[in-house]
């Protein structure tokens, strides 16, 4: 794999990254709709977080937007191989495992760091007509994972640059971070409670409960899948944050069922 990234084409590098991204996204997607939507349920186990409809032709425009995403995040790993080819960056050779699982590490804190920046950037009035889009998604769906306005893909999507400018990583770090950046991601909006137990927030996983508040707030929990960001800023919704919002909806319901 070193090899290939060193020496291939960079017609070769962008069409890796495609398939890279666009399997990555279709994988997950899929596991995340079929567990949420059918495993889990069927056996009684979690249940959806926000019960209100998707809009009229959702699902749609969360793939369209997310097919942007790719096309930019893919054609974009240009940018990295780039700075390995002009020399700016390095790639460990045979770094031992525990070096690895440390890089890997240290990678997933810095893009909670990076993702908590540029998110809340995004909520400002300067920048809020870029994730508008995303939020069209009031009820999330894993294929809301990527559904960004193109200018949102663009700051999300260099998150590896600084990081390769200061320490050469080894390629196993440079690859596990968008597969577990897309797994968090795909938890979080996945609309469905893994962890329903009354101590379940004390948790990593319910990364998913805390992003569903996000987007039915449209304010608050600005961190990606761990919470520390949040509580070391103050931006960290209560769990019943969203209850005005699921009661009103389930109000208005019940009447029109009656």
């Amino acid at each position: 794999m070193r090899e290939f990234i060193l020496h291939s084409r960079w017609y070769e590098i962008m069409l890796a990254g495609l398939a890279f991204f666009a399997g990555l996204y279709l994988l997950l997607g899929t596991i995340n709709t079929l567990l949420t939507r059918h495993l889990l349920p069927a056996i009684g186990y979690g249940g959806v977080l926000d019960p209100r409809p998707l809009l009229p032709g959702q699902i749609r425009r969360e793939l369209l937007q997310s097919a942007c995403s790719i096309f930019l995040f893919g054609t974009g790993v240009i940018f990295p191989w780039g700075l390995l080819q002009w020399g700016w960056a390095g790639i460990a050779l045979d770094p031992p495992w525990w070096q690895t699982t440390l890089e890997i590490i240290v990678l997933i804190a810095w893009n909670e760091v990076h993702f908590y920046a540029n998110h809340w950037l995004l909520h400002t009035r300067w920048l809020r007509r870029f994730h508008t889009p995303h939020h069209r998604s009031v009820v999330v769906t894993p294929w809301a994972t990527y559904s960004f306005h193109p200018v949102e893909a663009i700051l999300l999507g260099n998150v590896i640059m600084l990081p390769m400018v200061v320490h050469d990583f080894s390629v196993g770090a440079l690859l596990a971070l968008p597969v577990f950046s897309l797994l968090f991601n795909n938890i979080g909006h996945s609309n469905y409670d893994f962890l329903p137990d009354a101590h379940a927030d004390r948790w990593w996983l319910n990364g998913a409960r805390r992003h569903h508040l996000h987007h039915a707030c449209f304010r608050g929990n600005f961190g990606f899948m761990f919470p520390f960001m949040d509580r070391l800023f103050g931006t960290a919704l209560p769990p019943d944050a969203a209850h005005k919002q699921l009661d009103g909806w389930r109000a208005r319901h019940t009447d029109h069922a009656a």
